[in-house]
Formats: C-alpha cells, structure tokens, sequence
C-alpha cells in the first residue's frame, strides 16, 4: 500500500508564500498523474493542481498566477509553491496519487492557515 506524507503546512499572513511537500513510499514513476486537493470548513474538496508523469499541469482558476506545482521522480515527491497566499486559501491541503491502473491513493493532510 503507497503511503503519501505531506509536510509544508502552517500558519501565514495574506501575501505570504508556503511550500507543501508530499512523499510518496514508492517511486513516483509509478503514479501516472499526482496533485494537490484542498477542503475548506463546510465545503467540498477540490482540486488545486495535479501534474502527469510527463510534466502537464492543471490549476483551478482561483489559483493560477500564484501556485506552481511540480514534481521530483528522482526523490518520489510532488511540490506546491504557494505565493501570494490569502484568506480563501486557508484550508486543509491533502495530496493525491493515482497509478496506472486507476488507483487513488491519499495523504493524510496537512493545515494552511492565511490570516493576519
């Protein structure tokens, strides 16, 4: 069973920057699409960013211009840089890894908090 660690997480001012990290218990190359969700308080989970085997990348439009995902096969881990950070994004960030076959495998979460 793939186990999937975020770490990154915490609290920050508006306009601040945070880099979420998520490591994966085996190699990266395994997973042919990896991604970051986020579920605020009373609402559903969504989609942030996700980025294939093969480097495309897709962003929910809330987000564009300020998160850049990326990530590293050689070290089994996917990345968010996260700038200019605001209220709304305050949430819970999981990561997401899904396998050839179809097969989702998640973290466990790690807490953005943006306020002043």
């Amino acid at each position: 069973q793939v186990q999937l660690v975020e770490s990154g997480g915490g609290l920050v001012q508006p306009g601040g920057s945070l880099r979420l990290s998520c490591a994966a218990s085996k190699s990266s190359f395994s997973f042919r699409v990896m991604g970051w969700y986020r579920q605020a308080p009373g609402k559903e989970r969504e989609l942030v960013a996700r980025i294939s085997t093969g480097g495309y990348t897709n962003y929910v439009d809330s987000v564009k211009g300020r998160f850049t995902i990326s990530r590293d096969n050689a070290r089994n881990t996917v990345q968010l840089q996260m700038n200019s950070l605001k209220s709304e994004d305050t949430a819970v960030y999981y990561c997401k890894a899904t396998d050839r076959y179809g097969y989702d495998s998640w973290g466990q979460g790690t807490q953005v908090t943006v306020s002043s």
